[in-house]
């Protein structure tokens, strides 16, 4: 069996991050960061083929089994930054390789971008930076943003699920996920209440972004990322980053690799064998 433990990281703030610790003691350090509305769980399958890495797989705020941000609080992505250099210096990693799929790729990118002393290498997967929008798409984004916060604070009422059967099929409609992978995110990503099971996650995670940055925002970040860098993309691609963004995205690079795999977006998580070859093969 992999050695696995959970750990949790107090921040400044007094937010407590949870994490699942694979492999501790490995040679080398790793830093997962999990996709919008997943958890630390979806980094198990590939975290088992690598044995030569310990790697800490993060609930971001919000998510899993980390504490909910404080009423009145947005989930934009820039929050998630510091916390993210919180938890790498209580682990005293003045430097490491970073994991990120989706969402969490595009902080990992942000973060390597900002702070290039702190990272060997960045894998990532299903994404290259931030989604981005065009800049005549702003004020319409964030009326929507607004209404959003302001129906929301009004009151909602969270589904229920009787039994974790049910939220595993939730789970499967909503990301064309295996029954396999979706009972691994919903093991970790529900809590019990009266009458059954609920998402553990903050509701205000699906309220839209206020803001995205345009291409050339983007553009100039992944041109400030130092390291090497692989992306790990699905084929066929998905509109949120498509076939001319992904060409962009990887020129920007300075020092980037690619390596397409048949599948969709959790690419890591239904087949995580030629994945976790390749991030082997890159790390040498």
């Amino acid at each position: 069996m992999t050695p696995v433990e959970e750990r949790r990281f107090t921040l400044a703030s007094g937010l407590a991050l949870a994490a699942r610790v694979h492999h501790p003691g490995a040679p080398r350090r790793v830093l997962a960061v999990h996709g919008w509305l997943d958890n630390a769980a979806s980094f198990d399958a590939i975290a088992s083929l690598l044995p030569d890495c310990e790697i800490v797989a993060l609930d971001l705020a919000g998510h899993g089994r980390s504490d909910h941000r404080p009423p009145g609080a947005w989930y934009h992505y820039v929050d998630y930054l510091d916390e993210l250099l919180q938890v790498l210096d209580q682990l005293q990693w003045t430097r490491s390789t970073w994991l990120g799929h989706s969402l969490g790729g595009a902080l990992l990118s942000l973060l390597a971008s900002a702070c290039p002393a702190r990272v060997e290498h960045l894998l990532l997967i299903e994404s290259a930076g931030p989604l981005s929008g065009e800049a005549t798409d702003a004020p319409g984004r964030l009326r929507d943003a607004l209404d959003e916060r302001m129906a929301f604070a009004a009151g909602k009422r969270l589904r229920v699920f009787e039994d974790l059967d049910a939220a595993v099929q939730a789970r499967r409609q909503a990301g064309g996920l295996s029954e396999r992978a979706s009972r691994s995110l919903v093991d970790r990503g529900v809590e019990a209440v009266a009458g059954g099971w609920r998402w553990s996650s903050d509701p205000r995670l699906r309220l839209a972004s206020p803001f995205r940055v345009d291409a050339a925002h983007v553009d100039a970040i992944l041109r400030q990322i130092e390291c090497p860098t692989l992306m790990l993309l699905a084929d066929p691609p998905l509109p949120f980053m498509d076939a001319a963004q992904r060409a962009a995205r990887l020129a920007a690079l300075a020092k980037a690799e690619r390596r397409d795999f048949p599948g969709h977006h959790h690419l890591h998580m239904e087949t995580p064998a030629p994945l976790a070859e390749a991030i082997r093969a890159f790390l040498g």
